[in-house]
Order: structure tokens, then C-alpha cells, then sequence
């Protein structure tokens, strides 16, 4: 029905996994027969999708907690904190 392959957001080269969906069941358990088999030189992993179950991990890790200490990169900004003056290189002061 779909596939999506995952590719490196800098290069485009394809990271080495992808998603397939099937239309129907019978394709998923055709498809799970194709794990350890070899395709041009190197060896498939087929699996199937896990199900997450909704408030599984709820309360463990992180969370929102340390994100956003009110700190705004911004990348084009001048990282010797000229006040929008641009980048001067340092040059001696003339006498």
C-alpha cells in the first residue's frame, strides 16, 4: 500500500530501515517469512509494527521538564554580540 524509507536530512542518503504498509494481513505474514533473508548482499530484519499502548510510559522520563529555559537561538545571529553591527574582526586601535 505505502512504503517510506528514512533518509539522512543532511546527506539524503537513505538511513537503512523503512516502513511498508500492506493492504491486507496475508501481505504482513508473507512479508515476516522474508526475515534473515538476503536481498543484493546484506541480510533483512522484517518485524512488525508494535501497537503502543496509550499511558504505558506515562510518568517516566523527562517529559517536558527541560526544555525551553527561555534562551532563543537564533543562527544568524552574531555570535560576538556586536548589536547588529555584523562581525568586525579586532584590529588595534590607531594612535
Amino acid at each position: 500500500n505505502r512504503i517510506t524509507i528514512l533518509v539522512d536530512k543532511w546527506s539524503g542518503h537513505p538511513k537503512g530501515f523503512a516502513y511498508v504498509e500492506f493492504a491486507e494481513e496475508q501481505s504482513v505474514q508473507n512479508s515476516l517469512l522474508l526475515d534473515g533473508s538476503l536481498f543484493r548482499g546484506r541480510q533483512l530484519k522484517v518485524v512488525q509494527k508494535r501497537t503502543n499502548i496509550p499511558g504505558f510510559f506515562k510518568g517516566k522520563g523527562k517529559g517536558k521538564k527541560g526544555k525551553g529555559k527561555g534562551k532563543y537561538y537564533d543562527p544568524w545571529a552574531d555570535p560576538w554580540g556586536g548589536g547588529g553591527y555584523g562581525y568586525m574582526p579586532w584590529r588595534p586601535p590607531s594612535k
